[in-house]
């Protein structure tokens, strides 16, 4: 009997660290503000019921919590969730830390310098990798993440559109993500619109929204997983993204 893909997941378990990179599923999840919060019904319940099981039923938009935005969220001819399969679940990781810029700056944007910067350090990014944003925004409260000023704007870091063309057109990245709700900077979507998340998808990428722990992963070697459900026709579902990095 081969075992040796066994002896590999022994491996991974004992030798890697594992870091959970998805938010914990709730009615108080950080969200786009356009959709409602996590809704939980009962249907069979212990309590005072001579029920042998329970069972609840939870009602929430594709794009709640930590989520993948597939290319038909925004282009009218990109694919679906069932037409991704489970290769395209696991990916080289790369994360790029412009925590500190953001903590200077909420609304800045990571750009095309930032990633070039990256490359002058760790080398080039491989095809057919994940990129993430790391800004530390998971780290705000979930009722701080629009960041509202006294006049009710909201102010949050996202890509700049260059960074975005280098990493899909000169490096064919696979996918992209952050932790904040959106892929434009909230200035800029106010101003221009969500014409970064419109390029990523258009160009038939994924887009991972509202992830958390990045600062637990290192700029290079982790490996990620982007799971979701095989939702028939789904531009959006809430996933559990994790990743395997060296200690």
């Amino acid at each position: 009997m081969n075992m040796s893909l066994w002896e590999t997941l022994a491996q991974w378990k004992s030798d890697y660290t594992w870091v959970d990179l998805s938010l914990e599923l709730s009615p108080n999840t950080p969200h786009w503000y356009g959709f409602d919060p996590l809704a939980v019904k009962p249907l069979y319940t212990f309590e005072n019921t001579e029920n042998v099981f329970q069972a609840y039923q939870y009602t929430l938009s594709g794009q709640y919590g930590t989520h993948t935005d597939f290319p038909r969220h925004f282009d009218p001819q990109g694919r679906f969730a069932h037409e991704f399969g489970v290769k395209d679940m696991v990916y080289p990781l790369v994360v790029i830390d412009k925590s500190a810029a953001v903590a200077a700056n909420p609304d800045y944007v990571l750009t095309k310098q930032d990633v070039l910067d990256w490359e002058k350090a760790h080398g080039p990014i491989p095809a057919a990798s994940f990129v993430a944003f790391r800004s530390d925004w998971s780290k705000h409260r979930a009722e701080d993440y629009e960041h509202k000023d006294p006049q009710g704007n909201s102010h949050y870091p996202g890509w700049d559109l260059e960074a975005l063309t280098y990493l899909i057109d000169q490096r064919n990245v696979a996918a992209v993500g952050h932790e904040t709700p959106d892929t434009d900077s909230a200035v800029n979507a106010g101003a221009q619109g969500m014409i970064c998340e419109d390029f990523v998808l258009k160009r038939g990428k994924l887009n991972i929204e509202l992830m958390t722990s990045l600062d637990q992963v290192p700029p290079v070697g982790a490996i990620i997983f982007v799971t979701f459900p095989n939702v028939k026709d789904g531009v959006g579902f809430t996933s559990r993204v994790f990743a395997i990095a060296p200690r």
